[in-house]
């Protein structure tokens, strides 16, 4: 049960009155155009967390300043800086279409996030949230959050829908039951510790659901707990790009080749018409005859074709 405002019984104790101990990580690259309203969100929350580190990872526009001026009001909010991009004699900053695939491909938003982690060495807390920095949240959205994490004492992964704005309109985007997606992601300490963290590479986003799944914790989003994406999943690569992306990362991932084929199929009638199917085919396919290596766990890529296989033949499985 809730005590007062942000109190809660603790999670493994059931001893009322204990403050929810939680950290946010936000990795945030060129997101000027959208930070300051993530930032006002989450100074609002009833529930604030004890630290949120803003990792800029080398933007090129006006984030470094937002986060440090923000960081100078609030101290909660923690600004980390890391690399600059290469300057030309003009001074301009260039990142071409290859560099941005580079980094699509090499997950580099978890790297930053390890960054932000590691300056936690010393610090206790119950929940750790891996947060984009162009969402908008309700007032109240981490403290239903926790009620979730409360009620179900095996929940080891949650967080809220992620809502787009497409034709005019905000439309939730459909995922696996299971998943949650990586702007908004609540991590148990106790699940965190067991699945050893995430992958610090392709499909983490995926992988760390799963094995979660595999040892026993549940994963879920929250129905009617929306967040908003201010930016498009995948935007910034083009939504070609984005697919390719999708199905080199499901191919590292040890997706299942039928599940894949049947996943191309279902793409094929969504927007972008074709193209997305045809971009994750051809992420797939290209990243197998490269021979591109998979996560280096047999035991959880065998779990995740078999839960795939089970989706195929209609029996349970965390694929729904």
């Amino acid at each position: 049960m809730r005590g007062t405002k942000g109190r809660y019984c603790d999670m493994h104790t059931n001893k009322p009155g204990r403050m929810v101990q939680y950290i946010v990580i936000s990795p945030v690259r060129n997101e000027a155009e959208y930070l300051e309203t993530t930032i006002r969100d989450m100074a609002r929350q009833t529930v604030k967390p004890l630290r949120w580190i803003l990792v800029n990872d080398g933007s090129t526009d006006s984030t470094p300043k937002i986060a440090d001026r923000w960081a100078s009001e609030y101290r909660w909010i923690v600004a980390v800086h890391l690399h600059s991009q290469k300057r030309d004699v003009s001074g301009a900053t260039h990142e071409g279409q290859q560099e941005r695939g580079r980094r699509a491909r090499e997950a580099k938003e978890i790297i930053a996030f390890y960054e932000g982690y590691a300056t936690l060495a010393n610090v206790e807390w119950d929940f750790l949230v891996k947060l984009d920095g162009d969402v908008g949240l309700q007032p109240d959205y981490f403290e239903r959050c926790f009620q979730e994490f409360e009620r179900d004492p095996k929940l080891g992964i949650g967080g809220g829908d992620i809502c787009n704005f497409i034709d005019g309109e905000w439309r939730v985007e459909e995922n696996p039951r299971f998943h949650v997606r990586g702007a908004t992601k609540i991590y148990r300490r106790a699940c965190w510790d067991d699945i050893g963290g995430v992958e610090r590479g392709a499909g983490w986003d995926t992988l760390d659901e799963v094995k979660a799944n595999m040892k026993g914790w549940s994963t879920r989003s929250f129905p009617g707990l929306q967040v908003a994406h201010y930016r498009y999943t995948g935007a910034a690569n083009g939504s070609w790009q984005n697919a390719v992306k999708k199905g080199e990362w499901n191919y590292i991932s040890g997706y299942h080749p039928l599940f894949m084929a049947m996943k191309c199929v279902k793409r094929i009638a969504q927007k972008p018409l074709v193209t997305g199917s045809a971009g994750l085919l051809c992420g797939y396919l290209l990243a197998l005859f490269r021979r591109v290596p998979q996560v280096d766990d047999k035991k959880l890529i065998r779990y995740i074709k078999q839960q795939q296989l089970r989706r195929l033949t209609f029996r349970s499985t965390i694929w729904k």
